[in-house]
């Protein structure tokens, strides 16, 4: 039996880099122009990605590829799933393994405490013994509930009906694939930010997958990433 309380992203493949953003927008004035051509001029590329973003053409940066692993609690992917535009998921199935018993247990900066109303609610530090509550409520909770599931597959029950009493918080893991202008979507949405025009309030569990996606992608796209930022992390 694992507590977890963090997650998994790591880039597993690609195919992104901000010349592919270059060649996909100069095509609409120049025609066909080589990777040389569109790195003869940094500042001019660095100009181009820039007014891109900024006045929202954003076609140009969905001709590049992104796919991450990702292993988090059932939950977070709930939430995921809610970004269809640009993405592609597989996810692991409870249908054809055995689940293995990986559990989320918020570590102890995770803010347990809710205060306001909706729409005006912030999250705030918890006590020692909130955390300790949960700590042990969710362990004995998740345990209890494996036992069960392991209980059913020993006595002959499909892996589909038997997976029915596992909780969200069990880990699932998942391919998602992606572009650079869904993932800044996603991004916009699931991160909260000082820089942010708008301001977002994501779980802060998923927000932990989205930090890790991005610090991945600024990497592979760094003018596209940092136009991002500096265009108040609005995607085009």
């Amino acid at each position: 039996m694992r507590f977890l309380d963090d997650v998994t992203v790591e880039l597993v493949k690609h195919s992104a880099s901000d010349t592919d953003v270059l060649w996909a927008a100069r095509v609409s004035t120049a025609g066909e122009q080589s990777l040389e051509e569109l790195e003869k001029d940094p500042e001019r590329s660095k100009g181009l990605i820039n007014f891109l973003m900024r006045d929202r053409h954003g076609s140009p940066f969905e001709h590049n590829s992104m796919t991450f692993f990702v292993s988090a609690p059932i939950f977070v992917f709930r939430e995921f799933h809610r970004h269809r535009v640009g993405w592609s998921y597989n996810e692991e199935s409870g249908r054809y393994r055995e689940l293995q018993p990986a559990f989320y247990v918020p570590g102890e900066d995770r803010r347990l405490v809710q205060e306001g109303r909706p729409g005006q609610y912030v999250f705030v530090e918890g006590t020692a013994e909130q955390h300790k509550l949960v700590r042990q409520a969710m362990e004995a909770s998740y345990t209890r509930s494996y036992e069960a599931y392991q209980e059913m597959l020993e006595a002959g029950v499909a892996r589909e009906v038997a997976r029915a009493v596992l909780p969200v918080g069990t880990f699932s893991t998942m391919y998602a694939t992606c572009n650079a202008r869904s993932l800044m979507h996603f991004l916009s949405l699931r991160t909260k930010n000082e820089q942010a025009k708008v301001p977002s309030f994501p779980q802060r569990e998923i927000e932990m997958v989205a930090e890790r996606m991005e610090a991945a992608w600024a990497e592979l796209m760094p003018l596209t990433h940092a136009a991002f930022v500096a265009n108040g992390r609005v995607a085009p």
